[in-house]
């Protein structure tokens, strides 16, 4: 009723889980779920989502970690979209446990490293391990030891990533955050116009560098980023249920050039305007 499509998982209990994506829905669904006590890892080929509390666009071709926590997750999904995406969930057991007790004294303290990942698109090494998951074939003791082989190589990668990303420094006042927030509803309600960084700064009471700084620290983006991620969030639910024509939708999420929009479209939902529209409404 919902939609079409399949699911795999391969686990190991207490330990991990693999889980492979290819489906869609029939309609713009939201979602709100708790996620699991683990760690995962997940390479989105396609994706067309929305999170939200706070706003985030989840694009295709990104790398995202989440860590399980007790605040529900709240997310947008649309219609027609094939979700398809590799990931990776570790247990408490396995890395609490079982990396713990192998390895007492190099052991890393994994949930900064799933932290520092967040979401990204630069992490091909993460893109190529997961994509080689995928398209595995095997079975019996083959298939549990190359799957545990990879599971341990994914997270020497996660560590990896962390150490040599630079240190985001000390976490945010509540009050720079509130801020932000204020300078991120003022977007959310004027993306499709001109907005620039001395506006935003007045909203914000702060310099523009400061600003900057704070806005990619808070959101995990840029301010430009995250205008470009609510136009093409607009555009897409355009595309899906109106009849306005490209260059109509283009105009009204704030660009004058189709060509330009087009490729920015494509490089975050992974398609064109006219294939996105094609497939939602189909």
């Amino acid at each position: 009723e919902t939609g079409d499509g399949t699911f795999w998982i391969y686990g190991q209990k207490d330990l991990f889980n693999i889980k492979i994506h290819d489906f869609y829905l029939h309609e713009d669904s939201l979602f709100e779920f708790l996620l699991p006590g683990c760690l995962g890892i997940t390479y989105y080929e396609s994706f067309s989502a929305d999170e939200l509390s706070p706003y985030r666009r989840v694009s295709a071709g990104c790398v995202k970690a989440f860590i399980g926590k007790e605040t529900p997750y709240r997310v947008l999904m649309h219609k027609k979209i094939p979700v398809r995406s590799i990931g990776i969930e570790v247990s408490p057991g396995y890395y609490e446990g079982y990396l713990l007790k192998q390895y007492p004294k190099e052991f890393e303290n994994l949930v900064h490293a799933f932290q520092a990942v967040d979401q990204t698109e630069h992490f091909p090494e993460m893109v190529r391990l997961l994509t080689q998951v995928k398209s595995y074939r095997g079975d019996g003791i083959e298939a549990k030891l190359f799957y545990e082989g990879k599971v341990a190589e994914a997270i020497s990668l996660m560590v990896g990533f962390c150490k040599h990303r630079p240190s985001g420094g000390a976490a945010l006042s509540s009050e720079d955050s509130r801020r932000i927030e204020d300078v991120s509803a003022y977007i959310n309600d004027h993306f499709a116009h001109d907005l620039p960084i001395e506006r935003l700064a007045k909203i914000a009471c702060m310099g523009t560098t400061k600003l900057k700084n704070t806005f990619k620290r808070h959101h995990g983006c840029t301010i430009t980023e995250y205008v470009q991620q609510r136009r093409v969030s607009h555009a897409e639910y355009l595309l899906a249920h109106t009849g306005f024509s490209i260059g109509d939708v283009v105009q009204m999420v704030g660009y004058q050039n189709a060509s330009h929009f087009s490729e920015l479209f494509r490089e975050i939902t992974g398609l064109l305007p006219r294939e996105y529209r094609k497939m939602s409404q189909r």
